[in-house]
């Protein structure tokens, strides 16, 4: 395997998907997120981009793990008992696979994640 192989995680090098979240996952407004999905190896359990949200909130219920690094922005996330962490951009995070909650946008956040999915 060769150098070739490596992939740079840059939006420029590949078509975003703008999206709402579903109707019945919105608690507050229907900020558009945008999904730069940039690599998943052949099994689709490993994969990584870069995701940005406008203002907004929304539930989430995660069934694979995500390493988040925040690039911009203000968010929280808020779980079941309504805890909330707060995260601002130069941080980083593991959001482990089974946490139920919302993610609500305070300043628009863009991110880079990883996912592993251990299906």
């Amino acid at each position: 395997m060769s150098t070739q192989s490596i992939v740079d995680i840059n939006e420029q090098a590949v078509t975003s998907i703008s999206y709402h979240a579903d109707e019945h996952k919105r608690v507050e407004g229907n900020p558009k997120q945008t999904l730069w999905d940039i690599y998943n190896d052949p099994s689709e359990q490993f994969g990584t981009g870069i995701w940005q949200a406008e203002k907004g909130c929304w539930k989430v219920s995660y069934s694979e793990f995500e390493y988040c690094h925040i690039l911009e922005g203000h968010s929280v996330i808020i779980d079941g008992d309504g805890s909330e962490k707060h995260i601002k951009a130069g941080d980083h995070f593991v959001i482990p696979a089974g946490f139920e909650g919302q993610w609500q946008v305070i300043e628009p956040t863009k991110k880079i994640y990883v996912i592993y999915d251990q299906k």
